[in-house]
């Protein structure tokens, strides 16, 4: 079993309000202290303390974590943050597969499927199978239903982030408007949110691996291209779900090539993993898909190396102009061609750092994923683990519990 932990920004203790779902966010970078150091750390008096974490221990988010050193006397118990407390379940919806993954709290990976299937054949099969899955992964993983905390799920297209419906994506027919939220809550009754791929893979990026970066950009090349923004430490969505849609931005060089959504020059028409298959198949290489392209790539073929330097360019034109726009310090490309994809990198860096302005770049890095296919499984952890860790929600959580007992 494969486990990656994230990583956990600590709160502004000045907005602490004295509730056990505030107490709780200090104790979530899992570093184990006692009721006195919280006292001193919050200011709260020590018998708020004391209760709040009671009702934290009884809900299982906190437990105890050995004792500290003492003085003289008893010693004092210490107290975490127990990530194992519940589960995640977390879905990566790509054109032609899908992930499902159990994770904890902490976003390490607990078990994990892979499904080779179209998200063309329309939402009812695709969700369908996927549940299907994830019940025989949670008795895999052998936690119950009651274990589940929620279920994080990423779409290759436009969504609308607060209903978590489709909306009007490309490559998803019969997607448009469908209500994925209530239907997946038929079987599995917890929250489920829902967002587009590149928002959760550049959510999952940068909590694991860059979370001292507070302006940062993912973007995603493989059967299309799109960009996921993260500025002043927020992931940015947009008005509608659209932020980051770099794929029907027009590349200069591309008058006369049609994309699916009907215009013409689009980069997603010139640089994704299809549309290099497609340029190299022109030249007579055997070339349908974008695994293709990269085989093609390491077996030394100079067209196909060429065609992904140029695509890299493609992308460092519209990307440069973001990078005026958003000034981030970090840059990571990730998806299946932008992983694999050194020469399209090089292409990148080229135009970016060319024609980017020098105060933009002056401390820019541009760099390959470091999650790799993991990105989106473990954005859909932290989507879900950002929302249900929450101090409302926590403190709604125990509320209920209390009523409950």
């Amino acid at each position: 079993m494969t486990k990656t932990a994230g990583q956990f920004a600590p709160p502004d203790i000045q907005g602490l309000q004295g509730r056990a779902g505030d107490l709780f966010q200090l104790l979530r970078d899992g570093q184990a202290r006692t009721r006195a150091e919280l006292a001193i750390t919050t200011g709260l008096a020590r018998s708020t303390v004391a209760s709040r974490i009671d009702a934290l221990i009884s809900s299982g988010l906190v437990g105890p974590a050995g004792e500290a050193s003492s003085s003289g006397g008893r010693p004092p118990s210490r107290f975490a943050f127990n990530p194992a407390a519940r589960v995640v379940l977390a879905v990566d919806v790509g054109a032609t597969h899908a992930v499902v993954a159990v994770t904890d709290l902490a976003g390490s990976i607990v078990a994990e499927r892979r499904l080779e299937q179209e998200v063309a054949e329309g939402p009812e099969a695709v969700l369908g199978r996927i549940l299907a899955l994830a019940q025989g992964l949670l008795a895999e993983a052998g936690r119950p239903l009651k274990d589940l905390a929620g279920v994080g799920i990423g779409l290759p297209g436009p969504v609308e982030h607060d209903t978590g419906r489709p909306v009007k994506p490309p490559i998803m027919p019969g997607w448009d408007g469908f209500d994925v939220v209530p239907y997946v809550q038929r079987s599995l009754p917890v929250p489920v949110l829902v967002d587009n791929d590149v928002n959760i893979m550049a959510l999952g990026e940068r909590t694991a691996y860059w979370p001292e970066h507070s302006n940062f950009l993912f973007i995603k090349v493989a059967t299309g291209v799109g960009a996921g923004i993260i500025s002043s430490g927020q992931l940015q969505r947009g008005a509608n779900g659209t932020a980051g849609d770099l794929g029907h931005v027009r590349v200069p060089r591309g008058d006369d090539v049609l994309c699916r959504c009907g215009n013409y020059g689009c980069l997603e028409a010139l640089a994704s993993g299809p549309a290099v298959a497609r340029q190299l198949q022109a030249q007579g290489l055997d070339a349908a898909t974008g695994a293709d392209v990269l085989r093609l790539v390491r077996e030394g073929h100079p067209q196909a190396v060429q065609a992904l330097r140029q695509a890299g360019r493609d992308v460092g034109d519209v990307l440069a102009a973001a990078v005026n726009l958003l000034n981030p310090s970090i840059v990571i490309i990730g998806g299946s061609i932008g992983e694999a994809g050194e020469h399209l990198v090089a292409g990148i860096r080229e135009v970016v750092y060319r024609r980017s302005l020098p105060l933009a770049t002056a401390h820019l890095r541009i760099g390959i994923s470091m999650a790799g296919p993991r990105a989106a499984i473990l954005g859909a952890s932290q989507m879900v683990t950002q929302h249900v860790l929450s101090p409302d929600v926590v403190e709604a959580t125990l509320a209920g519990s209390a009523i409950a007992g």
